[in-house]
């Protein structure tokens, strides 16, 4: 249908119908999440249906287990990755020549940001936890990062996740999302809140008459230098009311506001998949209808279907616990019983229903890595070091296709987005207060998820092999010693097992109480050697004392004989 844009700007005009043109061409994938959802998250299955939360909810369903999977999965995700009671972040430069008090001023960020992240109000929790159901669902989630102001007073980090049939967005030829375009219906009421009245006509008359009125709104973020307009901010936020054709705010934005990561990409397309929902989809679909096979099998073996002779029967068939049966009396049994169950085999059916449902079941739970995201299990009598290594290396193998794309483009790009938005808004403190090793360099989040916990503490276990192997090369070679710097390794072993930088003295700190060693060890060894002269001075002047005493009857007599 047509739109009238009447006297609306043609670039807000132009953004509405590359926005209508999107939400067009999502539809085939709004469909594919529409099954997945009936058939793994119920609670969302409304991207192309009215979803009914009444009594015919998941009527659908005749086994649990497909959601139940989906809930283990997009539960792990948080508990592993972001477990709240856990320093589960810190924040890094990718330069790793840092100093300690570069660290420590790192250190302190990671705790503001973590401060901010955990207020009761920035929604933090919520907005992650509903992500993450959709991230296992639907292979991506769309979350938004706002600086807003609290009820209460004071301003807050905002986090929400939207709902996917509402987002849609573009990638540019690097790959990168660079515009995301997304429908909000506010009432009026909320609409005009929003915008302190700066809203149009019909709006503020809703607002005063029908509060709860919906109006379609538009959210549109694109980078500035794909706007018409320049700005001096690297991405453009625009809100357009729709059904009035009324710009609501235009302004620029040093970042993009919204984070979509994104599992399983395939070419060709911006939109990602779950690999676990689409390899259990069909085994979902499958143990539905196995389901209810078991199901009609065990009603036919508890309560049969019966067969009789109806001229033979007096009444109605009373087949329940109790009832009575009236039969003429005058029938002959011979010709067969009156009444009898009919077998369909249910029971020798069942059996069989059983061990399929079992085995399928094990299939989506290889679907949705439950049998991978668990520490392999310890065989009887311990295991040696060198299986603690291979378990390890195989717990990582396994784990990797669930950690990396959570850890960069999840859990990663939300972190930036939150330590840009509190860095400009002065949350840190002073930027002269930064210390000179961290001006200019690249910020990165380092996430202690048990893959990047194994390998961060191996610096601790190779540092000790480190110093096994020496002990016993020094026997055979001396300077086998000197051949690592024991500081510049104790120092990366104790990072990589998690000693706060607070514990750590600074580098120069150390450097100046080694200058301070060495030159006591210096004044030590030349007082000492001042010392030995003395000692052989004194005994050099005893000797030529001696020497003289000796010598005086000599020259006495030498003298006398003169």
């Amino acid at each position: 249908m047509a739109r009238y844009y009447g006297s609306l700007d043609k670039r807000f005009k132009q953004l509405i119908e590359e926005g209508d043109k999107l939400f067009d061409d999502a539809r085939v994938r709004d469909q594919l999440f529409q099954e997945i959802a009936e058939n793994f998250y119920p609670e969302r299955a409304d991207f192309t249906v009215g979803i009914n939360t009444g009594g015919q909810f998941a009527s659908s369903l005749d086994t649990s287990y497909p959601v139940i999977a989906r809930r283990d999965l997009g539960n792990a995700f948080g508990a592993m990755l972001r477990p709240p009671g856990k320093e589960w972040f810190r924040i890094g430069i990718k330069n790793e020549n840092i100093d300690e008090a570069g660290r420590k001023w790192l250190e302190m960020a990671t705790k503001v940001q973590r401060r901010a992240i955990y207020d009761l109000e920035s929604n933090f929790i919520r907005a992650t936890k509903e992500g993450d159901h959709d991230f296992a669902s639907f292979g991506q989630c769309g979350l938004s990062v706002e600086k807003a102001v609290s009820p209460i007073g004071g301003a807050i980090l905002l986090h929400r996740c939207w709902h996917l049939r509402d987002l849609v967005w573009t990638e540019s030829s690097l790959g990168k999302i660079n515009a995301v375009h997304r429908r909000w219906a506010p009432g009026a009421r909320e609409l005009f809140n929003h915008f302190h009245g700066k809203v149009h006509p019909t709006v503020i008359e809703a607002a005063e008459k029908e509060p709860f009125r919906t109006f379609e709104v538009r959210h549109i973020v694109v980078y500035s230098g794909d706007y018409e307009k320049k700005f001096r901010q690297p991405y453009v936020s625009i809100y357009i009311d729709v059904d009035n054709c009324f710009p609501l705010e235009e302004v620029g934005s040093w970042n993009c506001v919204y984070v979509i990561p994104r599992w399983e990409t395939v070419s060709g397309s911006q939109y990602a998949f779950s690999p676990a929902a689409i390899a259990a989809l069909p085994d979902g679909r499958l143990i539905q209808a196995m389901t209810y096979s078991l199901l009609t099998a065990g009603e036919f073996a508890a309560q049969p279907a019966l067969i009789g002779v109806s001229e033979a029967i007096k009444g109605a068939v009373e087949a329940w616990p109790g009832g009575f049966t009236a039969v003429d009396a005058a029938y002959d049994e011979r010709l067969g019983e009156v009444l009898r169950p009919l077998s369909k085999g249910g029971e020798k059916a069942i059996p069989l229903n059983l061990k399929m449902i079992q085995d399928t079941r094990m299939m989506i739970a290889d679907a949705f890595y439950l049998s991978k995201i668990a520490m392999p299990p310890v065989g009887q009598g311990g295991m040696s070091p060198y299986e603690v290594s291979q378990r390890m290396d195989e717990f990582i193998r396994n784990s990797l296709p669930l950690f990396e794309p959570m850890e960069t483009d999840y859990n990663g790009a939300l972190m930036e987005l939150d330590f840009d938005i509190l860095l400009r808004n002065g949350a840190f403190g002073s930027p002269q207060d930064i210390p000179p090793s961290l001006r200019g360099q690249e910020t990165e989040f380092r996430f202690e998820s048990p893959l990047s916990e194994s390998i961060e503490r191996l610096k601790g276990q190779k540092l000790i092999e480190a110093i096994n192997l020496t002990a016993q090369t020094a026997q055979l070679d001396p300077m086998a010693t000197k051949m690592v710097d024991w500081k510049v390794a104790h120092r990366d072993a104790l990072h990589g097992v998690g000693t706060p930088a607070s514990w750590m003295v600074d580098e120069a700190v150390i450097e100046q109480e080694q200058m301070q060693m060495d030159q006591a060890a210096q004044m030590q060894a030349m007082m000492q050697n001042i010392a030995g002269a003395g000692q052989a001075a004194e005994q050099v002047g005893k000797g030529g004392q001696a020497v003289k005493e000796m010598m005086a009857p000599v020259k006495q007599e030498t003298q006398a004989a003169a």
